[in-house]
């Protein structure tokens, strides 16, 4: 099992290139689905989650065509399987996402309730809910959401969806089934988040009409067919959060290029008020960091607000920086699984339920950790970029799930960080 070995104390200097999102580029696989038509899907990260799902819509019958500049080709016109099986699915929740495609086009779909990772539970039930809104019959049997139009149907039909919470996965689902349906779909409390609206242009591309995306109210009017794109995947906010704070954390001066400030208004405004001086360039973000910051506290919310995704890499900056702070998680319930590693590391950290309450220290010390889920492995990460000697993060296939390259991208602006294998 590979691990990574920081040797700490660099500051970080030059620029790095932020990859696609992956929670962008895996509901954008899905759609391609949705034609018999090739699809381009440019900028898209090398992730094991990206991975799993290409060989997840392979195996349905997709010709996939990967290319060394990023790019993927993908032709749904041979698909002939339109099934999810556990095998596939059990190691990444997203795979949920199949689900409406594959019934707005084919009119059928068998797909496994997914796996994932341990921060939480993630029901499908919302997902299930929607859909049959829109006519779908769904049974839940043998660990599988079973699928199918009623007798005699040829289209979903278009429905009033308004789910009991935001959900980001489902808003993606209702999208791309409503993209093929009979009639007007209204998506009402819509998740807002910026994948959201890269995967309405997406579908737009390929002839959907779609209004609203952005907002908490999405209106989808259905057409018969949809037809082939090329379309650049968004750039990853969340790597582009981990880096800021990576810097903010170690202190220097790095351009993170491909970079959104407006997909990451509350991180941005925190290390500001932090201390760092963050600012968007042409193409990208300038951050510079110098000495201690002060601590900051905050409650992570949907977007727009705090990302409960970057919880964990501010968590590790605060935990070095001047006086106190309290982080609060309202998203997921175990989400705090990184603290005990963070303290093996010299921090300190006390967990009262939902809370964190974090008392700076000047330094860390470094030690053998682990990671617990793909966010607590980037905190860790950072953790060890400051800590004094040593730091080795062990169980690293969770940082592969979400971060291109991040060792490489660290050691290419001054990190002193190698794999082993």
């Amino acid at each position: 099992m590979d691990k990574l070995l920081i040797r700490g104390g660099r500051q970080l200097q030059g620029e790095v290139l932020i990859s696609g999102a992956k929670n962008a580029a895996l509901p954008e696989l899905c759609a391609t689905l949705l034609t018999a038509d090739p699809v381009t899907l440019l900028n898209v990260p090398r992730l094991q989650d990206v991975s799993t799902m290409l060989k997840l819509i392979r195996n349905m019958g997709v010709q996939i065509e990967r290319r060394d500049d990023g790019s993927v080709l993908a032709n749904a016109g041979g698909l002939t399987n339109p099934e999810a099986p556990y095998e596939l699915v059990k190691t990444m929740r997203a795979s949920v996402l199949a689900l409406g495609p594959l019934l707005a086009r084919f009119g059928e779909a068998t797909v496994s309730l997914p796996g994932g990772c341990a921060i939480g539970s993630r029901p499908v039930d919302q997902h299930i809910k929607g859909l049959q809104a829109m006519g779908a019959e769904i049974v839940v049997e043998h660990g599988y959401m079973i699928a199918k139009l009623p007798k005699g149907w040829t289209r979903l039909k278009g429905a009033r969806i308004a789910t009991d919470m935001v959900t980001v996965t489902g808003t993606e689902n209702f999208l791309m089934a409503a993209a093929l349906a009979e009639g007007e779909t209204i998506l009402e409390n819509a998740a807002q988040e910026p994948e959201i609206p890269d995967l309405a242009e997406m579908l737009i591309k390929m002839g959907a009409k779609i209004e609203g995306h952005g907002t908490s109210r999405i209106r989808i009017q259905g057409v018969e067919k949809l037809h082939g794109c090329t379309h650049q995947v968004v750039a990853d906010r969340i790597e582009t959060g981990t880096f800021l704070c990576a810097v903010a954390a170690t202190g220097g001066d790095v351009v993170l290029k491909h970079g959104r400030a407006d997909h990451l208004d509350a991180v941005v405004d925190k290390l500001r008020d932090a201390g760092a001086t963050v600012e968007a360039i042409d193409g990208g973000i300038r951050v510079k960091s110098q000495g201690r910051l002060k601590a900051q506290s905050f409650r992570t919310t949907e977007y727009p607000g705090f990302p409960t995704d970057m919880q964990a890499q501010f968590m590790a900056l605060n935990a070095i920086s001047h006086g106190p702070s309290k982080v609060t998680e309202t998203i997921f319930e175990n989400r705090f699984m990184h603290v005990n590693e963070l303290v093996r590391l010299g921090a300190h950290i006390q967990i009262d339920g939902k809370v964190s309450v974090i008392e700076g220290v000047p330094k860390l010390s470094g030690a053998t950790v682990m990671a617990t889920d793909l966010r607590a492995s980037a905190s860790l990460v950072i953790a060890g970029l400051v800590a004094d000697g040593e730091t080795v993060v062990d169980r690293i296939y969770h940082l592969d799930r979400g971060y291109d390259q991040m060792e490489a991208k660290l050691r290419g602006i001054g990190a002193d960080i190698e794999r082993i294998k």
